[in-house]
Protein backbone atom coordinates (compact mmCIF):
# COMPACT_ATOMS: atom_id res chain seq x y z
CA UNK A 1 0.00 0.00 0.00
CA UNK A 2 1.17 3.15 -0.94
CA UNK A 3 2.25 5.86 1.85
CA UNK A 4 0.11 8.28 0.87
CA UNK A 5 -2.81 6.31 0.35
CA UNK A 6 -5.34 6.24 3.15
CA UNK A 7 -4.51 3.86 6.46
CA UNK A 8 -6.59 1.01 6.17
CA UNK A 9 -5.56 0.57 9.65
CA UNK A 10 -7.11 3.48 11.06
CA UNK A 11 -10.46 2.56 9.60
CA UNK A 12 -9.94 -1.30 11.32
CA UNK A 13 -9.14 0.38 14.68
CA UNK A 14 -11.82 2.01 14.96
CA UNK A 15 -14.36 -1.47 13.94
CA UNK A 16 -12.59 -2.97 17.00
CA UNK A 17 -13.31 -0.73 18.94
CA UNK A 18 -17.12 -0.35 17.70
CA UNK A 19 -17.25 -4.20 17.66
CA UNK A 20 -16.13 -4.20 21.24
CA UNK A 21 -19.01 -1.44 22.17
CA UNK A 22 -21.54 -3.45 20.86
CA UNK A 23 -20.20 -6.55 22.50
CA UNK A 24 -19.54 -5.34 25.71
CA UNK A 25 -22.93 -3.10 26.22
CA UNK A 26 -24.98 -6.33 24.52
CA UNK A 27 -24.52 -9.59 27.43
CA UNK A 28 -27.17 -12.17 27.25
CA UNK A 29 -27.23 -11.77 31.08
CA UNK A 30 -25.66 -8.48 33.30
CA UNK A 31 -25.43 -11.22 35.80
CA UNK A 32 -22.88 -13.58 33.73
CA UNK A 33 -20.66 -11.62 32.30
CA UNK A 34 -16.69 -13.07 31.96
CA UNK A 35 -14.13 -10.16 34.24
CA UNK A 36 -12.75 -9.06 30.93
CA UNK A 37 -15.70 -7.94 29.48
CA UNK A 38 -16.51 -5.88 32.58
CA UNK A 39 -15.88 -2.83 33.46
CA UNK A 40 -13.77 -2.13 36.57
CA UNK A 41 -15.41 -1.68 39.84
CA UNK A 42 -13.68 1.73 40.82
CA UNK A 43 -10.10 1.92 40.31
CA UNK A 44 -8.62 -0.25 37.92
CA UNK A 45 -8.42 -1.03 34.31
CA UNK A 46 -10.07 -4.08 32.20
CA UNK A 47 -10.16 -4.19 28.68
CA UNK A 48 -13.64 -3.13 28.41
CA UNK A 49 -12.16 0.09 29.45
CA UNK A 50 -10.14 0.32 26.76
CA UNK A 51 -12.83 0.06 24.11
CA UNK A 52 -14.67 3.76 24.36
CA UNK A 53 -11.24 5.76 24.95
CA UNK A 54 -9.89 3.80 22.23
CA UNK A 55 -12.56 5.22 19.96
CA UNK A 56 -12.35 8.49 21.37
CA UNK A 57 -8.60 8.32 20.26
CA UNK A 58 -9.10 7.73 16.87
CA UNK A 59 -11.86 10.53 16.59
CA UNK A 60 -9.07 12.52 17.30
CA UNK A 61 -6.90 11.37 14.53
CA UNK A 62 -10.00 11.78 12.30
CA UNK A 63 -10.48 15.39 13.34
CA UNK A 64 -7.53 16.11 11.96
CA UNK A 65 -7.61 14.65 8.84
CA UNK A 66 -11.54 16.30 8.42
CA UNK A 67 -10.12 19.77 9.48
CA UNK A 68 -7.33 19.62 6.96
CA UNK A 69 -9.82 21.04 4.17
CA UNK A 70 -10.10 24.44 5.97
CA UNK A 71 -6.76 24.49 6.56
CA UNK A 72 -7.27 24.71 9.96
CA UNK A 73 -8.74 28.14 10.22
CA UNK A 74 -11.66 29.81 11.65
CA UNK A 75 -14.03 30.46 8.56
CA UNK A 76 -17.38 30.00 8.49
CA UNK A 77 -17.81 26.99 6.91
CA UNK A 78 -15.27 25.71 9.45
CA UNK A 79 -16.97 27.00 12.09
CA UNK A 80 -20.73 25.46 11.11
CA UNK A 81 -19.66 22.10 10.07
CA UNK A 82 -18.11 21.76 14.02
CA UNK A 83 -20.94 23.00 15.32
CA UNK A 84 -23.44 21.76 13.48
CA UNK A 85 -21.88 17.81 13.85
CA UNK A 86 -21.87 18.52 17.72
CA UNK A 87 -24.84 19.03 18.12
CA UNK A 88 -26.39 16.08 15.75
CA UNK A 89 -24.52 14.27 17.74
CA UNK A 90 -25.37 15.36 20.97
CA UNK A 91 -29.30 15.81 20.03
CA UNK A 92 -28.70 11.83 18.53
CA UNK A 93 -27.49 10.67 21.79
CA UNK A 94 -30.16 12.55 24.02
CA UNK A 95 -32.62 10.57 21.57
CA UNK A 96 -31.43 7.13 22.02
CA UNK A 97 -31.87 7.94 25.61
CA UNK A 98 -35.15 8.86 25.28
CA UNK A 99 -36.07 6.50 23.43
CA UNK A 100 -35.17 3.75 25.86
CA UNK A 101 -36.80 6.03 28.61
CA UNK A 102 -39.74 5.90 27.37
CA UNK A 103 -40.05 2.22 27.35
CA UNK A 104 -39.10 1.54 30.91
CA UNK A 105 -41.36 4.25 31.83
CA UNK A 106 -44.45 2.55 29.96
CA UNK A 107 -43.51 -0.58 31.00
CA UNK A 108 -43.50 1.12 34.80
CA UNK A 109 -47.05 2.74 34.03
CA UNK A 110 -48.52 -1.12 33.37
CA UNK A 111 -49.43 -1.31 37.00
CA UNK A 112 -51.59 1.51 37.36
CA UNK A 113 -55.03 1.91 35.96
CA UNK A 114 -55.09 4.08 33.15
CA UNK A 115 -55.69 3.46 29.45
CA UNK A 116 -53.04 3.50 26.97
CA UNK A 117 -52.85 7.10 25.49
CA UNK A 118 -52.53 8.29 28.57
CA UNK A 119 -50.01 5.99 29.68
CA UNK A 120 -48.30 6.01 26.48
CA UNK A 121 -47.84 9.96 26.65
CA UNK A 122 -46.80 9.78 29.71
CA UNK A 123 -43.91 7.67 28.68
CA UNK A 124 -42.72 9.58 25.71
CA UNK A 125 -42.94 12.87 27.66
CA UNK A 126 -40.88 11.49 30.75
CA UNK A 127 -38.24 14.19 30.33
CA UNK A 128 -37.92 15.02 34.18
CA UNK A 129 -36.21 12.14 34.53
CA UNK A 130 -33.96 11.56 31.08
CA UNK A 131 -30.30 11.51 31.39
CA UNK A 132 -28.80 14.06 29.78
CA UNK A 133 -25.37 12.49 29.39
CA UNK A 134 -24.01 9.13 27.96
CA UNK A 135 -21.72 8.27 25.33
CA UNK A 136 -22.60 10.17 22.39
CA UNK A 137 -22.96 13.40 24.41
CA UNK A 138 -19.64 12.68 25.61
CA UNK A 139 -18.70 12.14 21.66
CA UNK A 140 -20.05 15.40 20.84
CA UNK A 141 -18.34 17.65 23.31
CA UNK A 142 -15.09 16.32 23.04
CA UNK A 143 -15.20 16.36 19.65
CA UNK A 144 -16.75 19.86 19.38
CA UNK A 145 -14.25 21.33 22.11
CA UNK A 146 -11.43 19.62 20.38
CA UNK A 147 -11.98 20.96 17.25
CA UNK A 148 -12.33 24.80 18.12
CA UNK A 149 -9.15 24.52 19.73
CA UNK A 150 -7.45 23.14 16.62
CA UNK A 151 -8.69 26.34 14.31
CA UNK A 152 -8.32 28.44 16.90
CA UNK A 153 -4.61 27.94 18.73
CA UNK A 154 -1.55 26.79 17.11
CA UNK A 155 -0.60 22.85 16.95
CA UNK A 156 2.70 23.09 18.63
CA UNK A 157 0.88 24.57 22.12
CA UNK A 158 -1.93 21.39 22.00
CA UNK A 159 0.45 19.34 24.48
CA UNK A 160 0.99 22.01 26.83
CA UNK A 161 -2.79 22.49 26.97
CA UNK A 162 -3.73 18.82 27.85
CA UNK A 163 -0.76 19.09 29.82
CA UNK A 164 -1.84 21.90 32.12
CA UNK A 165 -5.49 20.94 31.94
CA UNK A 166 -5.08 17.05 33.23
CA UNK A 167 -2.51 18.48 36.09
CA UNK A 168 -5.37 21.03 37.00
CA UNK A 169 -8.14 18.03 36.51
CA UNK A 170 -5.51 16.13 38.92
CA UNK A 171 -5.43 18.74 41.59
CA UNK A 172 -9.41 19.24 41.63
CA UNK A 173 -9.39 15.22 42.21
CA UNK A 174 -7.00 15.97 44.95
CA UNK A 175 -8.44 18.51 46.91
CA UNK A 176 -11.87 17.38 46.23
CA UNK A 177 -12.45 13.65 47.39
CA UNK A 178 -12.34 12.49 43.58
CA UNK A 179 -10.83 9.03 44.06
CA UNK A 180 -13.50 8.22 46.29
CA UNK A 181 -16.51 6.56 45.63
CA UNK A 182 -19.09 8.26 47.77
CA UNK A 183 -21.32 11.21 47.18
CA UNK A 184 -18.37 13.45 48.84
CA UNK A 185 -16.75 13.23 45.56
CA UNK A 186 -16.09 16.59 43.80
CA UNK A 187 -17.31 14.82 40.71
CA UNK A 188 -20.25 13.80 41.69
CA UNK A 189 -21.29 17.13 43.82
CA UNK A 190 -20.38 19.25 40.77
CA UNK A 191 -22.74 16.90 38.26
CA UNK A 192 -25.50 16.81 40.74
CA UNK A 193 -25.49 20.33 41.14
CA UNK A 194 -25.65 21.38 37.61
CA UNK A 195 -27.49 18.44 35.76
CA UNK A 196 -29.62 17.28 39.01
CA UNK A 197 -29.84 13.96 40.13
CA UNK A 198 -32.84 13.17 37.98
CA UNK A 199 -30.82 13.76 34.99
CA UNK A 200 -27.04 11.23 36.06
CA UNK A 201 -26.51 7.86 36.08
CA UNK A 202 -26.80 5.92 39.25
CA UNK A 203 -24.07 3.56 39.77
CA UNK A 204 -24.25 1.17 42.79
CA UNK A 205 -26.41 3.54 44.22
CA UNK A 206 -24.46 6.65 43.98
CA UNK A 207 -24.44 9.43 41.60
CA UNK A 208 -21.60 9.28 39.51
CA UNK A 209 -22.23 9.23 36.05
CA UNK A 210 -18.96 7.35 34.44
CA UNK A 211 -19.93 10.41 31.38
CA UNK A 212 -20.53 13.55 33.15
CA UNK A 213 -19.89 16.77 33.14
CA UNK A 214 -17.07 17.32 35.04
CA UNK A 215 -15.16 14.22 33.43
CA UNK A 216 -15.65 15.05 30.50
CA UNK A 217 -12.87 18.28 30.51
CA UNK A 218 -9.96 15.40 30.69
CA UNK A 219 -11.80 13.46 28.12
CA UNK A 220 -11.92 16.33 25.76
CA UNK A 221 -7.57 15.82 26.24
CA UNK A 222 -7.99 12.43 25.30
CA UNK A 223 -9.08 13.58 21.68
CA UNK A 224 -6.75 16.57 21.96
CA UNK A 225 -3.89 13.77 22.04
CA UNK A 226 -5.84 12.05 19.27
CA UNK A 227 -5.51 15.09 16.91
CA UNK A 228 -1.81 15.58 17.82
CA UNK A 229 -1.42 12.11 17.03
CA UNK A 230 -3.14 12.54 13.63
CA UNK A 231 -0.85 15.70 12.84
CA UNK A 232 2.19 13.51 13.25
CA UNK A 233 0.20 10.52 11.16
CA UNK A 234 -0.65 13.30 8.20
CA UNK A 235 3.33 15.16 8.23
CA UNK A 236 5.40 11.54 8.16
CA UNK A 237 4.59 9.90 4.66
CA UNK A 238 6.81 7.09 5.26
CA UNK A 239 4.59 3.98 7.05
CA UNK A 240 7.79 2.54 8.63
CA UNK A 241 8.31 5.74 10.61
CA UNK A 242 4.61 6.41 11.34
CA UNK A 243 4.88 3.35 12.75
CA UNK A 244 8.37 4.44 14.85
CA UNK A 245 6.73 7.19 16.06
CA UNK A 246 3.64 5.69 17.23
CA UNK A 247 5.32 3.27 19.58
CA UNK A 248 7.76 5.96 20.64
CA UNK A 249 4.33 7.98 21.50
CA UNK A 250 2.62 4.73 22.50
CA UNK A 251 5.17 3.44 24.79
CA UNK A 252 6.16 7.46 26.81
CA UNK A 253 2.21 8.00 27.55
CA UNK A 254 1.96 4.15 28.61
CA UNK A 255 4.66 4.10 31.16
CA UNK A 256 4.07 7.75 31.87
CA UNK A 257 0.25 6.75 33.17
CA UNK A 258 1.56 3.51 34.86
CA UNK A 259 4.18 5.19 36.99
CA UNK A 260 1.81 7.98 37.58
CA UNK A 261 -1.05 5.47 39.04
CA UNK A 262 0.70 5.21 42.11
CA UNK A 263 -0.06 8.76 43.02
CA UNK A 264 -3.24 9.34 40.34
CA UNK A 265 -5.19 6.06 40.13
CA UNK A 266 -6.22 4.83 36.81
CA UNK A 267 -10.26 4.79 36.71
CA UNK A 268 -13.00 5.08 33.79
CA UNK A 269 -15.39 6.38 36.17
CA UNK A 270 -13.62 9.51 36.78
CA UNK A 271 -11.39 9.43 33.66
CA UNK A 272 -8.08 10.19 36.12
CA UNK A 273 -5.64 11.68 33.95
CA UNK A 274 -3.72 8.28 34.42
CA UNK A 275 -6.97 6.84 32.84
CA UNK A 276 -6.37 9.42 29.21
CA UNK A 277 -2.44 8.53 29.50
CA UNK A 278 -2.64 5.03 29.54
CA UNK A 279 -5.35 4.50 26.98
CA UNK A 280 -3.57 7.25 25.00
CA UNK A 281 -0.41 5.20 24.74
CA UNK A 282 -1.87 1.73 24.60
CA UNK A 283 -4.37 2.98 21.63
CA UNK A 284 -1.20 4.72 19.87
CA UNK A 285 0.66 1.47 20.61
CA UNK A 286 -1.88 -0.56 19.12
CA UNK A 287 -2.13 1.72 16.11
CA UNK A 288 1.11 1.16 15.25
CA UNK A 289 0.89 -2.80 15.31
CA UNK A 290 -2.02 -2.53 13.05
CA UNK A 291 0.04 0.27 10.54
CA UNK A 292 2.76 -2.09 10.53
CA UNK A 293 0.43 -5.32 9.81
CA UNK A 294 -1.93 -4.39 7.44
CA UNK A 295 -0.51 -1.26 5.69
CA UNK A 296 3.07 -2.30 5.40
CA UNK A 297 2.66 -5.70 5.24
CA UNK A 298 -0.35 -6.37 3.74
CA UNK A 299 -2.15 -8.98 5.65
CA UNK A 300 -5.91 -7.69 5.18
CA UNK A 301 -7.85 -10.53 5.02
CA UNK A 302 -8.12 -11.28 8.83
CA UNK A 303 -9.68 -7.45 8.94
CA UNK A 304 -12.26 -7.54 6.31
CA UNK A 305 -14.92 -8.04 9.37
CA UNK A 306 -13.72 -4.89 11.39
CA UNK A 307 -13.52 -2.30 8.08
CA UNK A 308 -17.61 -3.21 7.93
CA UNK A 309 -18.19 -1.14 11.44
CA UNK A 310 -14.98 1.14 10.77
CA UNK A 311 -16.04 3.30 7.90
CA UNK A 312 -19.87 3.92 9.25
CA UNK A 313 -19.38 3.64 13.08
CA UNK A 314 -21.41 5.83 14.90
CA UNK A 315 -24.17 4.67 12.45
CA UNK A 316 -23.75 1.17 13.26
CA UNK A 317 -23.00 2.15 16.94
CA UNK A 318 -26.73 4.35 17.09
CA UNK A 319 -28.31 1.32 15.31
CA UNK A 320 -27.21 -1.44 17.48
CA UNK A 321 -28.78 0.67 20.47
CA UNK A 322 -31.64 1.54 18.98
CA UNK A 323 -31.85 -2.83 18.35
CA UNK A 324 -30.94 -3.38 21.80
CA UNK A 325 -33.53 -1.09 23.08
CA UNK A 326 -36.39 -3.11 21.25
CA UNK A 327 -35.15 -6.87 21.99
CA UNK A 328 -35.19 -5.69 25.74
CA UNK A 329 -38.23 -3.75 26.04
CA UNK A 330 -40.57 -5.86 23.56
CA UNK A 331 -41.95 -8.35 25.87
CA UNK A 332 -43.62 -11.54 25.00
CA UNK A 333 -45.50 -14.90 26.43
CA UNK A 334 -43.71 -18.17 26.82
CA UNK A 335 -45.64 -21.02 28.98
CA UNK A 336 -46.12 -18.68 31.85
CA UNK A 337 -43.02 -16.67 31.62
CA UNK A 338 -42.96 -12.83 30.23
CA UNK A 339 -39.66 -12.77 28.66
CA UNK A 340 -38.24 -9.90 26.88
CA UNK A 341 -37.13 -10.77 22.99
CA UNK A 342 -33.47 -10.44 24.29
CA UNK A 343 -34.56 -12.46 27.59
CA UNK A 344 -36.40 -15.05 25.57
CA UNK A 345 -33.37 -15.57 22.83
CA UNK A 346 -31.01 -16.00 26.57
CA UNK A 347 -33.04 -17.73 28.64
CA UNK A 348 -34.88 -20.33 26.37
CA UNK A 349 -32.66 -20.58 23.04
CA UNK A 350 -28.89 -20.59 24.58
CA UNK A 351 -28.57 -20.65 28.21
CA UNK A 352 -30.20 -24.11 29.05
CA UNK A 353 -27.97 -25.46 26.33
CA UNK A 354 -24.66 -23.50 26.95
CA UNK A 355 -24.62 -22.78 30.71
CA UNK A 356 -25.05 -19.02 32.03
CA UNK A 357 -21.62 -17.01 31.11
CA UNK A 358 -21.29 -18.97 27.45
CA UNK A 359 -24.65 -18.74 26.96
CA UNK A 360 -24.25 -14.81 28.06
CA UNK A 361 -21.06 -14.31 25.80
CA UNK A 362 -22.73 -16.04 22.74
CA UNK A 363 -25.60 -14.00 22.61
CA UNK A 364 -23.03 -10.94 22.61
CA UNK A 365 -21.24 -12.36 19.99
CA UNK A 366 -24.48 -13.16 17.80
CA UNK A 367 -26.05 -10.03 18.59
CA UNK A 368 -22.43 -8.12 17.21
CA UNK A 369 -22.90 -10.44 14.11
CA UNK A 370 -26.13 -9.50 13.41
CA UNK A 371 -24.75 -5.77 13.42
CA UNK A 372 -22.34 -6.50 11.17
CA UNK A 373 -24.83 -7.54 8.36
CA UNK A 374 -25.96 -4.34 7.89
CA UNK A 375 -22.44 -2.57 8.34
CA UNK A 376 -21.44 -5.06 5.70
CA UNK A 377 -24.13 -4.42 3.65
CA UNK A 378 -23.71 -0.55 3.15
CA UNK A 379 -19.95 -1.69 2.62
CA UNK A 380 -20.45 -3.16 -0.13
CA UNK A 381 -22.87 -0.90 -1.49
CA UNK A 382 -19.93 1.50 -0.88
CA UNK A 383 -23.00 3.57 1.09
CA UNK A 384 -20.96 5.97 4.19
CA UNK A 385 -23.37 7.63 6.58
CA UNK A 386 -21.72 10.38 7.90
CA UNK A 387 -22.74 12.95 10.77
Amino acid sequence: MSSNNRLLSLDVLRGITIAGMIMVNNPGSWSYVYAPLGHAQWHGLTPTDLVFPFFMFIMGISTYISLRKYEFKLNKDALFKIIKRTFVIFLIGLAIAWFSLSFRTYRALGTDDIGFFERFFKAITNFENIRILGVMQRLALSYGATAIIAIMVKHKYIPYIVAVTLLAYFILLVTGNGFEFSEQNIISVIDRAVLGTNHMYKDSGLYIDPEGLISTIPAICHVLIGFYAGRMLMKIKDNHQRVLQLFVMGTILTFSGFLLSYGCPINKKIWSPTFVLTTCGLAATLLALLVWIIDIKGHKRWSVFFESFGVNPLFIYVAAAVLSILLGNIFMNFGDQTYSIKGFIYSVGLQPYLGDYVGSLVYALLFVGFNWIIGNLLYKKQIYIKI
